[in-house]
């Protein structure tokens, strides 16, 4: 009888492990286009005649002053996702692949690989 229960309870944990695993998916998803995203403003307002390389610096102060326990808003942390938006922004079928990985490997990916192609086939 106890190892029938054990089995009913192995339902249990893998319910568990499945909707662990699924939050942790979209927790990523949302990280990856957060990071995407601002990217994308600082990519757009660096080039914009407003605003010049400097600002990242206040940006960076900014962050710092607003939200200190965020981790990852350095200037060169901001610098690469300024990069990852860059580079992928041209590539409508690269894009969501992106994020279906890990930043770290988004980095990897985008510093290891020179073309395009190369970055697809990683992603």
């Amino acid at each position: 009888m106890e190892n029938n229960l054990d089995l009913s309870f192995n339902e249990i944990v893998n319910m568990i492990e499945t909707r662990r695993n699924n939050a942790y998916k979209k927790v990523n998803e949302e990280l990856i286009s957060l990071y995407w995203d601002f990217g994308k403003y600082i990519s757009e307002k660096v080039n914009d005649a407003n605003w010049g390389e400097k600002i990242v610096d206040k940006l960076v102060d900014f962050m710092k002053r607003e939200y200190p326990t965020m981790k990852g808003f350095n200037k060169r942390g901001i610098y690469r996702m300024k990069q990852f938006y860059e580079t992928y922004k041209d590539y409508p079928i690269v894009s969501p692949l992106v994020t279906q990985i890990s930043w770290t490997n988004n980095l990897m990916i985008l510093s290891m690989t020179k073309t395009i192609e190369e970055k697809e086939f990683y992603n």
